[in-house]
């Protein structure tokens, strides 16, 4: 899925999609591996954001990024094709 596929299925499930410079403070933060700043992102908005969640997600071949946005300060890592899933049953608790 796209970024927009992505955003349009969790607005359409009732989240509010934040922009990146955004004042509000998010209840939480997805992050997309496979971008090229996606590491220095994620080390930016832990410090940032310390109380709130991080998940970030990539292919599930690559558990060495999976490992990377751990130390970077990722709370949570899930694989590409389960990102939509975790974010809905987040928004339905």
């Amino acid at each position: 899925m796209t970024r927009a596929q992505l955003e349009g299925t969790w607005a359409n499930a009732g989240a509010e999609i934040l922009p990146m410079d955004s004042e509000i403070a998010p209840d939480l933060i997805v992050v997309d591996l496979t971008a090229s700043t996606a590491l220095v992102r994620i080390e930016s908005l832990q410090v940032n954001y310390p109380d709130i969640e991080i998940l970030a997600f990539g292919p599930h071949v690559d558990g060495d990024a999976f490992k990377q946005a751990r130390v970077a300060g990722a709370t949570s890592q899930v694989a590409r094709g389960k990102v939509v899933e975790r974010v809905l049953k987040r928004l339905q608790s």
